[in-house]
């Protein structure tokens, strides 16, 4: 049964299945690219009609998220009825966030943080406050399913990536709760939390691509666990390294062990993918001279 449900996914255009979500996640690029031309005619100050550059950034952000959970989602077992749930759940999360995020930063009014504001710019950051937590809340549930046996035997590469994956999309909602609770992303004389926060979510889109290189490769399973798993640990060990650093209220910016670490983990990474890829070219070579 799992194999059959493999095969469908296989053969499945991987937006398809999911096209509100992909739909809400083009929507905060292109919102994004909106925020990026105001940004550039009226300036990045935060006054009245100016300050959309966090705007571009947020909403670029969340709609490439989007999209990467849209594509990764047949793959994770869910019924129906929960993949109802979730996908409905956080299209209208994301039409609040878009929302928050660019009418407040074109107001000149930070979402989350007010001071001496309205009525209504304390609504929407309490309003903001509670979809961040809803947003991790639902987001949880939706990266358990990929621990799951059904998930696994879907597409055993692509999901064992996934996994690791998730663990560093919960490590950046950790940050994200970390900003929250210090009110703003500087943390102490030198420390900024938006790296850690951010970087985490970017694993949804270069872990997983490491596992689908690693399916397309004719090389030995374990070789393919291998890949896999060094990219999935180097990425979290670059990623921890950058939440230390942080936590010691020291920039990335200077030649010590934790940001060098990180860099060194990063790589690690991109090696991992460069051999992925190189397997999966050769393989589709060979293919198609064998075919010949």
């Amino acid at each position: 049964m799992y194999k059959e449900q493999g095969d469908r996914v296989n053969k499945t255009l991987w937006f398809k299945e999911e096209k509100l979500l992909a739909w809400t996640g083009v929507l905060g690029v292109v919102m994004a690219l909106l925020c990026g031309i105001g940004a550039l005619l009226y300036g990045v100050e935060d006054t009245p009609g100016k300050g959309l550059a966090k705007a571009f950034s947020f909403n670029a952000a969340l709609g490439v998220f989007l999209l990467s959970t849209a594509a990764i989602s047949p793959l994770s077992g869910m019924k129906p009825k929960g993949k109802a749930v979730f996908r409905w759940t956080y299209f209208t999360l994301a039409l609040y966030s878009y929302f928050a995020e660019t009418v407040q930063h074109a107001r000149g009014v930070n979402p989350r943080f007010v001071e001496d504001g309205s009525a209504f710019d304390s609504l929407v950051a309490n309003g903001f406050a509670f979809v961040a937590l809803l947003l991790v809340v639902f987001y949880l549930f939706f990266a358990a399913q990929f621990f799951r046996k059904r998930s696994y035997a879907l597409q055993p590469e692509i999901v064992m990536s996934i996994r690791y994956a998730m663990v560093a999309v919960l490590l950046s909602f950790a940050g994200g709760i970390w900003i929250s609770v210090n009110g703003g992303r500087d943390f102490g004389a030198d420390g900024n939390l938006i790296w850690f926060h951010g970087l985490g979510f970017h694993a949804i889109q270069a872990l997983p691509i490491v596992g689908w290189l690693t399916m397309r490769a004719t090389m030995p399973a374990m070789a393919k666990r291998m890949i896999i798993h060094v990219s999935g640990i180097a990425f979290l060990g670059g990623l921890l390294a950058i939440g230390w650093q942080t936590a010691l209220e020291r920039t990335l910016a200077e030649w010590t062990l934790l940001p060098l670490a990180a860099l060194a983990f990063f790589l690690v990474v991109t090696a991992a993918g460069a051999r992925a890829l190189l397997e999966a070219v050769r393989s589709t070579r060979a293919a198609s001279a064998a075919s010949k």
